[in-house]
């Protein structure tokens, strides 16, 4: 999946709602924020990651390095979805050369797909605890109709396409980068407009990977339902922007309903794991994307799942360049997350 020369890269996470892209300069005295910035797009366009209209969103994405001055073309992307899958496998002990040969057939007995429509890769985790004469493998495939019209997408912005990567492992990088490896569970959830992704850390390994058609516009459907306005004004409402379309109690109701269904099915996953690992616990669950703002949603699932819960800060151990408000990067900081976990890949990196 690698197409590029340079090292540096400019890291796009192209959202249902928003095209989020960040540049980061790395040096001997660290890491560098040096560019950030959003876009809208207009519903329809993305769905479930599928592009629909790719002219009208790689011209979003040209307006948004134009805006930004970003003049790097070197970029990484990111993909999700139903058209990805992530699964953590076992197989018989051998050298990374030998799994190469083997990966597509030990593939097929847990792909859904036809093993000729997707690109495989994989990392090798480490012994098995249970078999020694086993492995543990991260396995990934992602369907190569999704990959190529990501390429093209980006190509059609007049941008080269170095690395696509998976959303849920550019949440992992930047995490890492910017928290202490305690040794605790983590579950790093980001909340979108219409995809959630759902990752548990053990011992700083993915053990448990998802992602669930669930998000803000479930929200903003409902008050659009009721309040008969734009999609732009629904999103306010729930970000608590004074309104008389609709009464706030109706909207707190709203609110309640969609996140309690989101807290439900987190609580799902997170059971999935306490089966497969009896004894552990997740303390900490730290959460991004734009459904990361909603306090009532926090509150919930830091009560239903007896967790931490608190908002990415995925600028923390970045120095920042430029004009940068501090009140604009703490605005933005959890949908700012996947951008900048894109942005320090590096070409050469497996």
């Amino acid at each position: 999946m690698l197409f590029g020369k340079k090292k540096n890269i400019i890291g796009i996470d192209i959202g249902s709602r928003t095209i989020k892209v960040a540049e980061v300069e790395e040096n001997k005295k660290g890491r560098t924020i040096r560019k950030f910035g959003m876009i809208d797009i207009a519903p329809g366009l993305i769905e479930e990651g599928a592009v629909k209209n790719p002219q009208a969103v790689a011209y979003l994405i040209r307006q948004l390095f134009n805006s930004q001055k970003i003049k790097a073309n070197n970029v990484a992307v990111s993909i999700g979805g139903y058209s990805t899958i992530v699964k953590n496998i076992s197989v018989p002990v051998m050298d990374e050369a030998q799994l190469q040969e083997m990966i597509q057939f030990e593939a097929e007995q847990y792909i859904p797909f036809d093993i000729n429509d997707v690109n495989l890769d994989f990392q090798i985790i480490g012994e098995n605890d249970i078999n020694p004469n086993q492995m543990n493998v991260l396995l990934v495939a992602a369907k190569k109709e999704m990959i190529n019209d990501y390429v093209n997408l980006v190509q059609m912005a007049g941008l080269n396409p170095c690395i696509i990567d998976v959303d849920a492992f550019a949440l992992q990088n930047i995490y890492e980068i910017n928290y202490e490896d305690n040794g605790e569970n983590v579950a790093l959830i980001d909340i979108g407009a219409n995809k959630t992704t759902l990752n548990i850390l053990k011992e700083n390994f993915s053990v448990f990977m998802r992602d669930v058609s669930m998000g803000c516009r479930q929200i903003s459907t409902k008050i659009i339902s009721l309040a008969d306005c734009t999609l732009e004004e629904a999103e306010g409402m729930y970000h608590n922007e004074e309104t008389d379309k609709i009464p706030d109690k109706e909207i707190i109701e709203i609110v309640s309903s969609v996140v309690t269904s989101w807290c439900t099915e987190i609580g799902r996953a997170l059971d999935f794991f306490y089966s497969t690992y009896p004894g552990d616990q997740i303390p900490r669950i730290i959460l991004s994307g734009g459904g990361a703002k909603i306090k009532k949603f926090r509150d919930l699932l830091a009560a239903e799942t007896s967790s931490e819960v608190e908002i990415i800060q995925p600028f923390k151990k970045f120095s920042i360049s430029g004009d940068f408000d501090p009140s604009y990067l703490e605005q933005v900081a959890p949908q700012a997350a996947i951008s900048l976990g894109l942005a320090i890949r590096k070409i050469d990196d497996k």
